[in-house]
């Protein structure tokens, strides 16, 4: 049965695989972009391709937007919340300004989305929601804390979301791709000025080799679409879904880091309980 998808983010990336995918597959597909220009090329995608203007950190548009869709397209069954770009910059040399955005477009933009097609899942007892976040919302890497700080947030919204909303019918995962051919380190990457000489050891080998990189990822957008459209087809699907073999490995590692850690440090940790006399 024909899905209707409302993906954020559609004129580029994940989000435009991902809508072109699910077409091809028979479903409908509102996408979200900012531009008029964008919103007429979704379009061409077909009968089943509906455009719409929206920036999603101007929440207060957001539920009016998803009320129309839901009067005059149809029920929203897969809200996908894709929108998102890279801030990279040394934590100090990076701006209170430049955070504020980051959480703006990478968080509170997904949370608006998800408080507006709530009501409407809830009442129906159905739904999916996939929400793009990151391996980077699971690992971390020097110069991007803005955008790891943005990913861990969503991530944990998401995984605390899809335990209240578990016994409504409702499903949610967070999608967590590694390195993708899509724009994210080139269009969708907004990088600070560098003043700090300091950091240069550490940050400046990073930044050349994730503009290097570019294009040249491991991951392919179409096989994240339609590794994302066998999730929305599953009975029970995960909290939590690894795209690519750099991702599997990465957050592995980190695990098994994580996991020594606690171990080297357990006995301090176990200092701190109340002592029962």
């Amino acid at each position: 049965m024909a899905k209707l998808f409302l993906i954020s983010g559609v004129s580029s990336g994940f989000g435009r695989a991902l809508g072109e995918a699910a077409i091809a597959q028979g479903n409908i597909v509102v996408g979200t972009v900012r531009k008029e220009a964008d919103k007429v090329e979704f379009e061409r995608l077909g009968k089943d391709a509906h455009g719409r203007i929206l920036d999603v950190t101007q929440t207060s548009r957001v539920a009016p937007t998803i009320a129309e869709i839901e009067k005059t397209i149809g029920a929203i069954d897969v809200l996908v919340n894709n929108a998102g770009y890279g801030h990279e910059g040394i934590l100090e040399e990076s701006s209170m300004n430049d955070l504020r955005r980051q959480f703006e477009v990478n968080v509170f933009g997904p949370v608006a989305m998800i408080q507006a097609v709530l009501p409407y899942m809830r009442k129906r007892r159905a739904g999916r929601i996939l929400n793009i976040t990151s391996m980077g919302g699971l690992i971390t890497m020097p110069g991007i804390s803005f955008y790891h700080g943005s990913k861990f947030a969503l991530e944990g919204i998401s995984e605390t979301l899809g335990k209240e909303v578990q016994d409504l019918g409702i499903r949610v995962t967070a999608v967590e791709p590694g390195g993708f051919r899509t724009d994210w380190a080139g269009r969708s990457m907004v990088r600070a000025p560098r003043s700090i000489a300091d950091y240069d050891a550490i940050f400046e080998p990073l930044r050349k080799r994730r503009m290097e990189y570019s294009g040249n990822q491991v991951g392919d957008p179409q096989k994240a679409a339609h590794a994302m459209l066998k999730l929305v087809a599953s009975d029970n699907p995960p909290a939590h879904l690894l795209l690519g073999s750099d991702a599997v490995r990465l957050v592995d590692e980190k695990m098994k880091a994580l996991q020594s850690e606690f171990t080297a440090w357990m006995s301090l940790s176990l200092s701190t309980d109340v002592t029962e006399d």
